[in-house]
């Protein structure tokens, strides 16, 4: 696959959060792309292959961008 001038500056972004079940969830905040992996190293691949698989070959963004979520509570 060749990324062209064209799409070399636009990017997808996807929201991370960790998942209820254990592991991690990604959501695309433009698209219709959701994965699921159990760790950060799998999700990336995980994103790729889906973002991959999303686009044909002409539309495929350059970049994709991960926004990782965490949820901290605290007692008062």
């Amino acid at each position: 696959m060749i990324i062209t001038e064209k799409h070399r500056d636009t990017e997808i972004i996807f929201l991370v959060e960790e998942s209820d079940e254990g592991g991690y969830v990604a959501r695309s905040v433009t698209h219709s792309i959701y994965t699921e992996a159990d760790t950060l190293d799998e999700l990336r691949d995980m994103v790729r292959d889906a973002v991959m698989c999303h686009f044909g070959d002409d539309d495929i963004p350059g970049l994709i961008r991960l926004h990782i979520v965490k949820d901290v509570v605290i007692a008062v």
